[in-house]
């Protein structure tokens, strides 16, 4: 909640992620439902602008779908009060993406308070876009994090760099207020000029970025009129979650060494 107050303090809004994923039992699952409970709660009566963002594999995905549903929309239901009630399905490898899409748009038939997300790397997200875009849900659009195969997911920087520009384009055209999540300064000018040149308002969209990464193009967005939101991870289980990242993808470890020396 301090974390929170600093960057709220900056003129950025956040979305905390309690840390955990690839739960196999049931008592784990309903012990990071658990935790949103005591988050939100959190929230409210610390009055600090703030969503969440949740894994479902650490909803308990890899138990059962159903129970996934039931976890995910009990944390809906609990976010419904808050003074944001939005809650993030973070989108993880891609063994999981059609069972995370589908537990999604279940929870969303009647709770309209979630979102997706959807990486540009992947060869199938426009098609997984114009979905979302006909649902009216909102959207993190990012590049993915995740070592994947080449037949589902781009290999090469300057694809996934084209694909996501263009996904970027298709999710401002639609009306629906999306996150435009990344780091990459050549993706957000292209956003930027973008969504100056189709006159699309600053207020139709967010820029998303890491705690603690590019903290100089965080505060630059902010001054220039843009909305930014800080995605906080935290929680006991912040090794594994840095370990999976840094050896599914040594880009990632390059990104990570690159800004802390920045």
């Amino acid at each position: 909640m301090d974390a929170i107050e600093r960057i709220n303090a900056q003129g950025m809004s956040a979305t905390l992620d309690f840390l955990g994923e690839d739960v196999f039992a049931r008592d784990e699952a309903l012990r990071s439902r658990d935790a949103y409970f005591e988050l939100l709660a959190a929230i409210r009566s610390r009055g600090v602008n703030s969503n969440v963002s949740v894994k479902l594999t650490a909803m308990g995905l890899l138990v059962s779908e159903d129970f996934a549903y039931e976890n995910l929309k009990a944390v809906a239901e609990a976010a419904a009060t808050n003074a944001d009630p939005f809650v993030r399905v973070d989108m993880e490898g891609s063994a999981v993406t059609d069972a995370t899409l589908r537990v999604f748009e279940r929870v969303y038939a009647d709770h309209k308070n979630v979102g997706s997300v959807l990486q540009a790397y992947m060869k199938r997200t426009p098609g997984d876009i114009e979905t979302m875009i006909a649902l009216n849900a909102r959207v993190r659009l990012c590049k993915g994090a995740y070592k994947e195969p080449a037949e589902v997911a781009f290999q090469k920087k300057s694809e996934v760099d084209a694909n996501y520009v263009k996904l970027m384009k298709t999710l401002l055209k639609s009306g629906v207020y999306h996150g435009i999540a990344t780091h990459d300064e050549n993706m957000i000018r292209a956003t930027i000029e973008f969504a100056q040149n189709e006159k699309i308002p600053a207020s139709a969209f967010e820029f998303q970025m890491l705690y603690g990464v590019r903290r100089d193009l965080q505060q630059k967005l902010v001054k220039e009129g843009w909305a930014c939101r800080v995605y906080i991870p935290f929680g006991t289980e912040w090794y594994p979650y840095l370990m999976r990242r840094l050896a599914e993808r040594p880009a990632n470890a390059i990104f990570i060494l690159k800004n802390l020396f920045r």
